[in-house]
C-alpha cells in the first residue's frame, strides 16, 4: 500500500502553491551588442508566472526598428520581378508587414515585394550556435511550494523545519546528498531528465519540475517529505522535427533624438520550468474501514460458493465428490405408503433383512439416506 493510501484510511488531494525565485550572472561580447552584463532581471521574462519560470538562454535581436516602408525578406511567396506579382493590401501567414503593391531591390539581385511594417523586418532565418546565453547552465532556481489537505487541516512546505539559513545559501539539490534543498541547479535539472542542456538552449523547451507529497498522516508529520522528479514536457522527435523547442517575441521601445519611436525586437527563445505538485494524504477513520471489513467478509463467502461450482460441477471426480457432500433422503410420505402396503400383505413380508451396523440402513425401514 502506498503512503496515505491505506485501506482503513480517508484520503484527500494535495492544495499547492508555488512561487518561484532565479539567481545568475554573466557577461557576453559580441559585434552587435559588445559588452554587457546579463543578470535577474535581463533574462527572466515576464518576471512572475503561476507555477513557471522562463528563463532566455538563446536570441535573434532586431534593433532600431522603426515603422516604414521596407522590402520583405525573399522566400517563395515574395520574391517577384515586377509590381503584377505583389497584391496591395495583401498579408500573409508569415508576413511581417502589409504589402503595398511595389516590387523592390532586397538586396543587390534580389527583388521582393515591399511592405508597410517595423523596419528593417526581422531575419530569423538561423538560429545562434552555441546559445547566446550558455552560461544559464549554472543559474540557480529556488522553489517555495506550500501544500494544504483541507480535509485533514494539515499544511506544510518544502523548506523543512531543520533547514536553516546558512544550508538554505549554500546547498544544491543532490538527490543522495541533499534531497531536500529547495535549489536546483538548471543544467543539473535538464541532466536528470535525461537531455543536454546545451543541445536544449539552442531552441528552448519546457521542463517539469515534479513534487511529490504522498503523506500518511497516521505517523508523525515529520516523516511527510516532498519528492522531487524531472522530465522533460514538450515532445523532441529526431525524426520529425517540425517547430521544435520554445519561443516568442518581445520588443523594447524607445524615442531617438528626432522624437520618433524605435524599438528593439527580441526573439527570445529558452527553457520554460514548470512546477507540478501532486499528491495525496491518508488518515485513520472507521467508515472506510468497516467498510472494507464487510467486503472482506462479502468476499469470503463468494469464494466458498465459487469453489462448490468448480469441485461439484467442473472436476472430472465431481460425481464422486457429490457424493461424499450430499446425502440423499427419501420422500417420508413414500416411505410411509411403502410400510403400510407390506403390512396389509402379511407378516413375513415384513421381515427385515439383515444388514450391517455400519451400512447407516434402519433395521426396519430398510435403505433410507439421510443428511448427516
Amino acid at each position: 500500500i502506498r503512503r496515505g493510501e491505506g485501506c482503513y484510511q480517508e484520503t484527500d488531494s494535495v492544495v499547492s502553491s508555488v512561487t518561484t525565485k532565479a539567481k545568475g550572472v554573466t557577461v557576453t561580447n559580441t559585434s552587435t551588442l559588445g559588452f554587457r552584463v546579463w543578470d535577474v532581471a535581463d533574462y527572466v521574462i515576464p518576471a512572475q508566472e503561476e507555477n513557471s519560470l522562463f528563463i532566455m538562454t538563446n536570441m535573434i535581436i532586431t534593433m532600431n526598428q522603426t515603422q516604414g516602408f521596407c522590402p520583405e525578406l525573399p522566400d517563395k511567396t515574395t520574391v517577384c520581378k515586377s509590381d503584377a506579382n505583389c497584391v496591395a493590401g495583401s498579408s500573409g501567414t508569415h508576413s511581417n508587414g502589409i504589402a503595398t503593391g511595389r516590387c523592390v531591390l532586397f538586396n543587390g539581385t534580389v527583388k521582393t515585394c515591399e511592405v508597410a511594417a517595423w523596419c528593417p523586418v526581422e531575419d530569423d532565418t538561423h538560429v545562434p550556435k552555441p546559445a547566446f546565453l550558455k552560461a544559464a547552465e549554472n543559474f540557480t532556481l529556488l522553489v517555495k511550494n506550500n501544500i494544504w489537505y483541507p480535509k485533514f487541516n494539515f499544511s506544510k512546505r518544502n523548506i523543512l523545519p531543520n533547514i536553516t539559513t546558512t544550508y538554505l545559501k549554500s546547498c544544491i539539490y543532490d538527490a543522495v546528498t541533499d534531497p531536500f534543498c529547495p535549489i536546483f541547479r538548471l543544467g543539473k535539472i535538464v541532466e536528470r531528465a535525461g537531455h543536454s542542456f546545451q543541445d536544449m538552449a539552442i531552441e528552448g523547451g519546457i521542463m517539469g519540475i515534479q513534487i511529490n507529497w504522498d503523506c500518511n498522516l497516521d505517523r508523525t508529520s515529520s516523516l511527510c517529505l516532498p519528492r522531487y522528479s524531472f522530465r522533460r514536457l514538450d515532445t523532441r522527435d529526431v525524426d520529425h522535427n517540425v517547430s521544435p523547442g520554445y519561443n516568442f517575441r518581445f520588443a523594447k521601445y524607445f524615442s531617438d533624438l528626432t522624437g520618433a519611436e524605435r524599438r528593439t525586437l527580441i526573439k527570445a527563445y529558452g527553457i520554460r520550468f514548470d512546477i507540478i505538485v501532486f499528491g495525496k494524504a491518508g488518515k485513520f477513520d472507521i467508515i472506510p474501514t468497516m467498510i472494507n471489513i464487510g467486503s472482506g467478509l462479502a468476499l469470503l463467502g463468494v469464494a466458498t460458493v465459487l469453489c462448490d461450482v468448480i469441485v461439484l460441477y467442473c472436476m472430472k471426480k465431481r460425481y464422486y465428490y457429490r457424493e461424499k457432500k450430499y446425502k440423499y433422503v427419501e420422500d417420508y410420505e413414500q416411505v410411509g405408503h411403502l410400510l403400510n402396503s407390506r403390512r396389509r400383505q402379511g407378516p413375513s413380508t415384513l421381515r427385515p433383512a439383515p444388514l450391517s451396523c455400519t451400512s447407516g440402513e434402519h433395521p426396519e425401514y430398510g435403505a433410507v439416506r439421510g443428511r448427516p
